[in-house]
């Protein structure tokens, strides 16, 4: 049977470590293109995968995307896929979904831009492939574990409202120091962005929007206290889903308690000049805040709501990720949760049942945990609790 051919456009720490996982945790063996327009960064690319992987070394290629419009090796590499998974910058996703439209290949890709994943929507409804959208960690992953413990908690105490769901995820570092209690982990742009968007969120079971970090409570998970507040980005298409059916539904970024505090006086100082903006907010903490490769993804989910005798009950998930071993390198904790569910919707996007857009609140929440990839990362390095 010919091999499929999986194409990977970025060829930063997520792209690369989704064709190492892609490469190693698979029963099936791929063809896998790796593409991005800085030909050292692509070099770097491919000779780490070369050297990472314990499998066969030939699987892996490269090939340029240009700037603007098409050259002959990003035609050649579109016109021998059979999927492409985005793992370029958010703005730039319009752009690789209309290849995926011209060239007839299934598309995934991990932004939680709106406005582009707008566009993308309407790209997806000109196609006979599947588009699923936002298949990272959060947006991604994180929906796709609430929607399954609604569904758990709706089958147990045979209901089909609930009061309350909350997801929370946070990428931090294994140890945090005054005054930030923090450590970036992944991009700077987009955590300041998380910070000052609005959120869409669930109030009364009607969609509405909140400021970020305007909502904070206290969480213990594992016995360790963290605090957890409202940010932009991370709920995907559940609000509009659940309308009706949740009371009360937020995504919140988790932190260590500090972090917000420190956040908030700093947003206070840019304030003073005027309105603030994701760029200022994003020099600030990068002039005071260090990157930190030993890092941590905490996970968190949970449904709360009543029984048809009016008792309340809840069902709760978290999963404590850890830097990964995948082939011959440890992958960071960030690059694991992230690339593990894009290389999980690729397998289910490659067996053909998947068309036209498709979002987190659509796909079988047992399928996608009991996945090839997925079900690896859990169970590789994580520590799983139910209450």
């Amino acid at each position: 049977m010919k091999r499929k051919t999986i194409l990977i456009a970025g060829a930063g720490g997520i792209g690369r470590s989704a064709a190492l996982i892609l490469a190693e945790w698979s029963n099936e063996e791929y063809n896998i293109l790796i593409g991005d327009a800085n030909a050292t960064t692509l070099q770097e690319a491919l000779d780490w995968l070369k050297e990472s992987t314990t499998k066969n070394k030939n699987m892996f290629s490269a090939f340029e995307i240009p700037f603007q419009g098409e050259n002959e090796a990003l035609i050649s590499a579109l016109q021998q896929g059979d999927i492409i998974l985005d793992c370029l910058p958010g703005s730039l996703a319009p752009r690789i979904a209309g290849y995926a439209l011209k060239y007839d290949l299934h598309y995934a890709n991990l932004t939680e831009y709106v406005k582009e994943t707008e566009q993308i929507v309407e790209i997806a409804k000109k196609s006979t492939k599947g588009f699923v959208l936002q298949t990272g960690l959060a947006p991604g992953f994180i929906n796709i574990l609430a929607n399954k413990l609604f569904q758990d908690f709706c089958k147990t105490h045979q209901v089909e409202k609930v009061d309350r769901i909350l997801m929370c995820v946070g990428a931090i570092t294994q140890v945090a120091t005054p005054p930030h209690f923090y450590g970036f982990t992944w991009s700077p742009i987009g955590v300041a962005t998380e910070y000052l968007e609005k959120a869409k969120v669930l109030r009364n079971a009607k969609l509405d929007f909140r400021p970020a970090l305007s909502e904070r409570e206290i969480l213990i998970i594992d016995g360790k206290k963290y605090e957890v507040d409202i940010t932009s980005g991370g709920a995907a298409d559940l609000p509009e889903y659940f309308k009706g059916k949740v009371n009360t539904l937020d995504y919140k970024t988790l932190r260590y308690e500090g972090h917000y505090n420190w956040v908030d006086n700093q947003i206070k100082k840019i304030r003073k000049n005027g309105a603030v903006s994701s760029t200022e907010l994003q020099k600030i903490m990068e002039d005071h805040i260090p990157r930190i490769e030993d890092d941590i993804v905490v996970i968190f989910a949970s449904v709360t709501g009543k029984d048809n005798n009016g008792h309340l009950y809840g069902i709760e998930k978290f999963y404590n990720i850890y830097p990964t071993k995948v082939g011959k390198t440890t992958l960071r904790a960030i690059q694991v949760t992230t690339a593990s569910p894009l290389a999980q919707i690729a397998e289910n996007l490659l067996s053909g049942k998947i068309k036209g857009p498709y979002f987190q609140s659509q796909i079988n929440t047992t399928a996608f945990f009991e996945g090839t990839f997925v079900s690896r990362m859990i169970n590789e390095n994580s520590m799983l609790k139910t209450r």
